[in-house]
């Protein structure tokens, strides 16, 4: 049997160049996708939220949305008493292709879980939810 890690990580990479193959036929560029899923999620949210919903660090996430924002396809405005923070939001265009960034995440979900019961599917998204908070609390120093 192979280790746990190995199986994320190949699942992982084949799930992510399936995305990026179909997310770069909408002219996006590694990244953007996310932002645009977070985005369409979320609302209107400053950059560290951004960073953080989508693994991203936040010096990365300003460059994304700056070409996002020259595309645009994002909108960053400061909010009156905080000029420290800029808080992005979807532009028309970038709804639009948000829509079809979720249509292709849905796409790779549904590929990945084709031989999957539905019960086997809410089990495994179970499963991973539990993996992915003892790694992230070991990340943070935190003891589960």
């Amino acid at each position: 049997m192979k280790s746990l890690h190995y199986l994320l990580m190949k699942t992982h990479t084949n799930v992510n160049r399936r995305i990026l193959n179909q997310t770069a036929e909408l002219g996006l560029s590694p990244g953007q996708p996310k932002i645009l899923e977070c985005l369409m999620t979320r609302g209107e949210c400053n950059q560290k939220t951004i960073a953080a919903d989508c693994e991203i660090e936040q010096a990365t996430v300003g460059s994304i949305l700056s070409r996002m924002e020259r595309d645009g396809l994002v909108c960053r405005t400061q909010r009156e008493g905080n000029r420290r923070s800029l808080y992005v939001s979807l532009t028309p265009r970038g709804r639009q292709l948000g829509e079809k960034v979720q249509a292709v995440f849905q796409q790779v979900d549904n590929m990945a879980c084709a031989q999957l019961t539905p019960e086997q599917q809410s089990e495994l998204e179970t499963l991973l939810e539990t993996v992915l908070a003892c790694v992230a609390s070991e990340r943070k120093g935190e003891l589960v």
